[in-house]
């Protein structure tokens, strides 16, 4: 079973995800061990009920009862099925950092498994979410401050959707993911490049402003960061390039 697919809606400074409804969970899966849990029922008892969880919305459940299968009977016919209920079940329960892990392993696992493309998808927003703390969930962040290592692995991710499966149902949303952390990344060089300037280190400054507009063409920091460029040339009394830069400045007026 395949949940409802998740809808990603792209705000500047904010995403939000709309998934049938269902508010995103915080908490954490059971810390007891799946191997002394359901001893007394059958493989499929398990699964059933695990799959009755998920559609109760209980995650926590779903995720011991499906921990539990794959301990009790790894070789089950539906240890498939519900490793793949189990990266929907952490990420929904707010578990980012597990769904990621669950993610990973069923990539390796199955990677010929019809819904691959859905589980690169919620890793990408395990990996997006897992950089956000639960006050910056709720309020707006601005992300281009923060270290991008783990955004950076996001738009990896939205971009195996993308590329390698240009015709699932979740490649438009993780193209627009893809569009939504780009401008993040840009926006991240030309603060750099701008502090830069303030202090005076115009060749820095003139460097991390051209990776802007080489790296970002596109973007809306492409505008400001040929601005930094012209500014930083002339005060480095380079008038060749600082006029090579306004005229690329003027064609993007």
């Amino acid at each position: 079973m395949i949940r409802k697919s998740l809808k990603q809606m792209k705000r500047w400074g904010s995403v939000a995800i709309l998934t049938s409804g269902i508010a995103l969970l915080v908490g954490c899966a059971s810390s007891s061990d799946p191997a002394d849990m359901y001893k007394g029922e059958s493989a499929t008892a398990i699964f059933q009920k695990g799959e009755a969880a998920l559609r109760d919305n209980s995650y926590g459940e779903a995720i011991k009862r499906f921990e539990a299968l794959d301990v009790q009977y790894p070789y089950s016919p539906s240890s498939e099925t519900a490793q793949l209920h189990i990266v929907y079940a952490y990420y929904m329960h707010g578990d980012y950092a597990s769904a990621e892990s669950a993610a990973d392993r069923f990539v390796r696992t199955w990677p010929a498994n019809a819904h691959i493309d859905y589980v690169w998808y919620v890793h990408g927003l395990a990996d997006y979410f897992q950089n956000l703390g639960i006050f910056e969930r709720a309020f707006p962040v601005d992300l281009a401050r923060r270290d991008l290592t783990g955004l950076q692995h996001a738009w990896a991710d939205f971009a195996v959707v993308a590329e390698q499966y240009p015709q699932s149902k979740y490649a438009p949303a993780a193209r627009q993911y893809m569009v939504y952390l780009r401008d993040i990344f840009a926006r991240h060089v030309l603060e750099v490049a701008q502090y830069y300037y303030n202090h005076g280190a115009y060749v820095a400054a003139a460097n991390r402003a051209n990776e802007v507009v080489r790296e970002y063409n596109g973007t809306p920091m492409v505008k400001p960061a040929l601005e930094i460029m012209v500014k930083s040339y002339q005060a480095l009394h380079l008038e060749k390039d600082a006029a090579a830069a306004q005229k690329v400045l003027d064609a993007n007026l």
